[in-house]
């Protein structure tokens, strides 16, 4: 019997069980014991929802996995777009009475909200998961213990995190309820290996308004020296809900949007007063310190000596007229990351594409059997380290064999939004969500488009895809400020052919300005060459060609020094000035 006709019979009296994406953390990356949408469905996705109804099985997947997902999931699912067609708007169709099931604890406070608000003829039963309790040969949760950041990289103290962090909520609430584990490996200081590609211990935490903290976790698996300074209470996982009991009559902020909606249910039902605002640490996590940056940096410089070395090799392949595997590419690459200093892991699973697997966005080789590298054609790698004290993100984009007149001009349009972007100068209160269109507007201006965001945050040494900030299409109310980290990376794909996309990492920096208003632009992390064999000189102009051969002069004189002398000597070639 499969796993959706097992909980079909499971239903009872319930028209259909919800299976998110997300686990009690609401996490993107999740541990293999958490993976319950990829074991019920097959779909392996980083985002995603699923009905099981008594007749079938719904998924729902934005625009990176649109293509991917009917690979994976049974035949007969009928699959939905996240954004133009979501869920709230299929629950809006059903029947009066209908009887939704869920694990409130894996579903935001705001999600299920707006559900119900959208819905309101639906029913909501909160039951114990119904995945977990059909699910054989569950792995297990890992049980490895942290490690500590010292304060030389992460530029503050526990203790001065927490009154930062306190500062923030004091004035409206008594305690703040952290769930996030990025959150609390940030406040703490703490990193662990408790979740694939984001190094932290799986923890939670209420924050006082005095700056008192109480840790829930696993207390024996706590680095030996852990130095979170005084008014610390370590708890037990299972002692949070006896602790939110407690607070009766005690105002909680907490943020809506990433907090379970079984915490907010067990703090209403205590007696407790919910203050709803943005969780307390997200700005101060984003907008990196001195000592953050400069691991940042650094983490760039011996990643871009490790891809530098691959991307070498690469060539040498192609021109002995040697082909490879997508999995062996990625393996080849993760061998010169494991090679630096201090690298952990990857910060998210390699995209190793080949031709037309290029042109799914997310595209993943362990799906399926990995493609060869074409003859002719493009190969796209997306990849990242997750570092001591920094963690990286880049996408180049490959020639193999000639390129064809049109692969040049599309990936030249790409690249010319690329610049836009990283030339770009902002005054103080710009948010991303206004700078989107420079990305996109030499595509649009042909009539191309790309179906996923420009820019994400990224973590310092934790989540390669880290809010509040971000640059995309959807409405962003956080203004970009100096310290962010976002990644630049539009792209195009053509289904069943091929896809583009070039990526760097970028900070957010202060500049010069003779106005009234303080003016912000970007400084490029990423120092990696672009393949001048696929651009199409005709579309840029000269203020373009200055940026690639300053872009490239700063790509020699700073990974040049880390390579070996064949990597160098290369490296030399392809950042040669226009």
């Amino acid at each position: 019997m499969s796993i959706i006709s097992a909980l079909q019979q499971q239903l009872g009296d319930l028209d259909a069980w919800l299976i998110p994406h997300e686990d009690d953390y609401l996490g993107e990356y999740l541990p293999a014991a958490n993976e319950r949408l990829a074991f019920v469905t097959g779909f392996t996705g980083s985002a995603g929802q699923a009905l099981v109804t008594r007749n079938g099985l719904h998924v729902w997947v934005d625009g990176r996995y649109t293509v991917q997902v009917r690979t994976q999931v049974p035949t007969g699912t009928q699959v939905h777009h996240l954004v133009e067609e979501p869920l709230a708007d299929f629950l809006a169709t059903q029947a009066d009475g209908f009887r939704l099931g869920l694990d409130s604890g894996c579903v935001s406070a705001r999600q299920l909200a707006h559900w119900q608000q959208a819905a309101p003829h639906v029913t909501f039963v909160d039951r114990d998961n119904l995945v977990d309790a059909l699910w054989d040969n569950r792995p297990a949760l890992p049980q490895g213990h942290g490690f500590v950041l010292p304060e030389v990289l992460t530029g503050q103290s526990c203790v001065d995190k927490r009154q930062a962090v306190a500062a923030r909520f004091a004035a409206k609430a008594d305690w703040a309820l952290l769930t996030q584990a990025d959150s609390v490996a940030w406040l703490t200081n703490l990193r662990g290996s408790d979740v694939p590609r984001l190094p932290v211990m799986l923890m939670r935490a209420l924050l006082g308004a005095d700056g008192q903290l109480k840790l829930f976790c696993d207390p024996e698996r706590l680095p030996a020296d852990a130095n979170l300074g005084d008014a610390v209470q370590i708890l037990e996982h299972s002692q949070l809900d006896s602790e939110l009991a407690a607070l009766s009559g005690q105002r909680v902020w907490l943020d809506e949007a990433l907090t379970p909606a079984r915490f907010s249910q067990q703090l209403t039902q205590s007696g407790a007063t919910v203050v709803p605002g943005q969780e307390p640490t997200l700005v101060l996590k984003a907008a990196k310190n001195t000592a953050e940056l400069d691991g940042m940096a650094e983490a760039h410089l011996r990643d871009g000596a490790a891809v530098c070395e691959f991307l070498y090799w690469l060539d040498a392949l192609c021109s002995s007229g040697q082909r490879r595997d997508e999995a062996e590419l990625a393996q080849q690459l993760e061998s010169y990351r494991l090679a630096q200093a201090d690298y952990l892991e990857p910060s998210f699973d390699t995209i190793s594409a080949a031709g037309a697997n290029a042109a799914l966005p997310h595209y993943n080789f362990r799906n399926g059997e990995p493609a060869m590298l074409p003859e002719q054609g493009l190969y796209l790698v997306d990849s990242g380290g997750q570092y001591r004290f920094g963690t990286t993100d880049v996408t180049r984009t490959v020639a193999i064999g000639e390129p064809t007149d049109e692969q040049r001009r599309l990936f030249t349009l790409v690249l010319k939004g690329h610049i836009a972007l990283a030339k770009a100068k902002f005054v103080k209160g710009t948010t991303g969500h206004q700078l989107d269109v420079l990305a996109r507007a030499p595509l649009w201006a042909e009539g191309y488009d790309f179906d996923h965001g420009t820019g994400h945050g990224v973590g310092h040494c934790l989540s390669v895809h880290e809010g509040p900030q971000g640059i995309s299409k959807r409405a962003n109310s956080q203004p970009l400020l100096p310290g962010m980290v976002l990644s630049n990376e539009p792209g195009y794909y053509r289904e069943g052919a091929f896809g583009i996309r070039i990526e760097n990492l970028v900070v957010v920096r202060e500049r010069d300005a003779e106005g009234d208003r303080s003016v912000y632009g970007f400084d490029n992390l990423t120092f990696i060459p672009m393949d001048r064999r696929l651009l199409d000189l005709s579309l840029l102009d000269d203020g373009e060609r200055q940026w690639w051969n300053q872009y490239h002069q700063q790509v020699l004189a700073h990974i040049g020094p880390r390579v070996d002398d064949n990597t160098g000597e290369w490296l030399r070639e392809v950042c040669a000035p226009l």
